[in-house]
């Protein structure tokens, strides 16, 4: 249960750093939980495949906005055309 709530925290937090960082805004709580989670599993693979492996909070979140920025950018990509 502390693992959820662990990770609702830190996909909320990496949502909402992603946004002001790609856009100037966050999402909202809801879509910033689910952009944060998506992005902590991107960011998890990408970094594992260069050779880190995030350890503890702050690498957590740093892992998750990484990776939710990446997928900001990939979307944004998709929809300019």
């Amino acid at each position: 249960m502390l693992y959820l709530l662990f990770m609702l925290v830190i996909g909320a937090l990496a949502g909402w750093l992603a946004g002001k960082i790609m856009r100037g805004g966050g999402f909202g709580l809801p879509k910033n939980i689910l952009l944060g989670i998506a992005g902590a599993f991107i960011g998890g693979i990408l970094f594992r495949l260069v050779g880190f492996r995030p350890f503890g909070p702050i690498g957590a979140l740093i892992s998750a906005t990484v990776g939710a920025v990446l997928l900001l950018w990939i979307v944004g990509r998709f929809r300019r055309g």
